[in-house]
């Protein structure tokens, strides 16, 4: 893998090319993902571990292991993310959380660039722990996708209409949102608090995304 190119970050008119080799501290240090995200990349990847971990651990790795508590993946699956496999050509990143590689490999998350505004959060007990419940939000002008992770299950996405998240108001549609998915208890927190607390970073993220009052 590491002979094949795979470990750079090309930008497109159109999409971000990440290559399975490329590191999460390359994600965190990446000025067009910077920029498009709004920052939300740095965030996502900031809180993990530490800046050696990052410097070794890969995206391709991150995302074959479709761990519940990763912070990429729940970003990534806001901005609508597809991966690359070797053999099996290109899949969303749902159906591959679903199905997962089976004998294939990734090479390649692949980001559409269309016109967002993107943010993510995360509660955690301690800076490098992992994610107590974890939040990304991405809206264009037309739909939002709000991505739940570390419920402690893996994220997944919930999509609505922009029109419907503001009729709703930025409570009503946080309540409904954090509502439509399941959360389970472990050590880190209980069911009834990770959903507390996905409503309280959904509105959160949805005010600043599109705007409104908290």
């Amino acid at each position: 893998m590491s002979g094949l190119g795979l470990d750079q970050i090309e930008e497109g008119d159109d999409v971000f090319r990440i290559g399975a080799m490329v590191t999460l501290g390359q994600l965190e240090g990446h000025e067009g993902l910077a920029a498009f995200t709004q920052g939300a990349m740095k965030e996502a990847v900031r809180h993990i571990v530490g800046t050696q971990f990052r410097n070794m651990a890969t995206v391709g790795g991150s995302i074959s292991g479709r761990f519940g508590f990763s912070d990429i993946w729940t970003l990534f699956l806001a901005l609508d993310a597809r991966v690359e496999l070797y053999k099996g050509g290109t899949v969303s990143l749902t159906d591959f959380g679903r199905n997962g590689p089976g004998t294939d490999i990734v090479t390649q998350v692949v980001i559409p660039k269309k016109a967002c505004q993107t943010a993510y959060a995360s509660l955690r007990l301690n800076e490098t722990d992992f994610p107590v419940i974890a939040v990304a939000v991405s809206a264009d002008a037309e739909n939002v996708r709000c991505a739940i992770g570390a419920r402690p299950a893996r994220a997944q996405v919930v999509s609505l209409p922009v029109s419907d998240v503001r009729s709703q108001g930025m409570e009503g549609a946080a309540a409904s949102i954090a509502g439509s998915l399941s959360y389970e208890s472990n050590m880190r927190g209980s069911a009834d608090y990770r959903h507390d607390m996905a409503v309280v970073l959904c509105r959160r993220l949805l005010t600043k995304v599109l705007g409104g009052d908290q």
